[in-house]
């Protein structure tokens, strides 16, 4: 009897350490990324990702606690029990890096999680939740840097352009002005007088 109480309650601080709370939806949305709580899947942009058991369960932790701090402690207690026997630091580190891996974010810059020193993670874009699929536009995370891009390329092309024009109007003047000269040359040799033979 007594280690079924303590294991109840090994099991109720383990849910108050990872904060595992029920999401209210079974389909979560941030950036162009769609987690289905059933099937335990994430898509970007309607393309499935591979994660991982235990990277899916971090994702999970981050988006439960979403714009606050996850402990490096909580990630602990929720993906490996007490009693195994691992080096928690390097785990807890790696599956993280292989969840920014799989969603393209870095810890220098970061779009979707945050490093908070000597703390823990946190998710720092905002989610949304649904029963159904929510719609994703294929819309890339630097969309706004490809439009300035585009519009930089278009206008280094026109530049191109007129720069190919205002060089061939320049030959074209330079023949012209060379055949006038020549033909000058031709008239007033012409006008001289009779060409007077070789000697």
């Amino acid at each position: 009897m007594t280690t079924g109480v303590s294991s109840m309650i090994g099991h109720d601080a383990a849910q108050s350490a990872g904060r595992m709370l029920h999401l209210p939806s079974r389909y979560i949305r941030f950036g162009p990324f769609q987690v289905d709580q059933q099937r335990q899947e994430v898509t970007k942009n309607g393309t499935r990702l591979k994660l991982q058991g235990k990277v899916y369960q971090v994702l999970i932790a981050l988006v439960e606690k979403q714009g606050e701090v996850v402990t490096r402690e909580e990630l602990r207690v929720r993906l490996w029990p007490a009693e195994s026997q691992v080096n928690y630091d390097a785990n807890v580190n790696t599956t993280v890096n292989k969840l920014r891996q799989a969603l393209g974010d870095s810890s220098d810059r970061p779009l979707y999680i945050e490093t908070v020193p000597r703390r823990g993670y946190c998710l720092i874009v905002a989610t949304e939740f649904a029963d159904a699929p929510i719609a994703t536009a294929v819309v890339p995370a630097n969309s706004s840097s490809e439009k300035v891009h585009q519009v930089e390329k278009a206008a280094g092309a026109g530049r191109s352009d007129l720069w190919i024009t205002i060089g061939v109007i320049t030959l074209i003047v330079s023949g012209m002005l060379l055949g006038a000269a020549i033909t000058r040359l031709w008239i007033g040799h012409f006008a001289q007088g009779p060409l007077t033979p070789w000697p």
